[in-house]
């Protein structure tokens, strides 16, 4: 299978540096999958779990908000928060999923539930992929 450069990008670091068979990307209106040859195209990302494939080897991690530049040879995204399922703190992810459920309750205004509801998603998404590990 053909392969193509990606790298992801967060605030702290770079997460991932490297040649790909394919990506599966949570993007704003559903997953967006990516192999080498891909048309070009620039897309917003939302909390999910990513899945990287490398030498027929598929890992998922969680993958926050951002975008994603698509090229025929290479991908870059730049995220928020990236994370591989054994550095997820599982008690800090139950935490927040509580927090933001508990202030989506209480819902003061449209963004404070907009801002509570992303929180909320990131949270799920996160214990999603921490309970998932690998994928094979």
């Amino acid at each position: 299978m053909d392969k193509f450069y990606l790298e992801i990008i967060t605030p702290e670091k770079t997460f991932f540096r490297g040649e790909v068979e394919s990506i599966n990307i949570p993007a704003l209106g559903g997953a967006c999958s990516i192999l080498a040859g891909h048309q070009p195209m620039v897309f917003a990302t939302e909390p999910g779990s990513l899945f990287i494939t490398v030498d027929g080897e598929t890992r998922e991690a969680f993958m926050s908000e951002g975008f994603v530049e698509v090229r025929p040879d290479e991908t870059i995204a730049f995220s928020e928060a990236v994370e591989w399922p054994e550095d997820i703190n599982e008690r800090r992810a139950a935490e927040a999923r509580e927090r933001a459920e508990e202030q989506l309750r209480r819902n003061r205004s449209s963004a404070e539930y907009r801002l509570n509801r992303a929180a909320l998603q990131r949270a799920f998404a996160r214990l999603r992929v921490k309970n998932h590990g690998r994928i094979d």
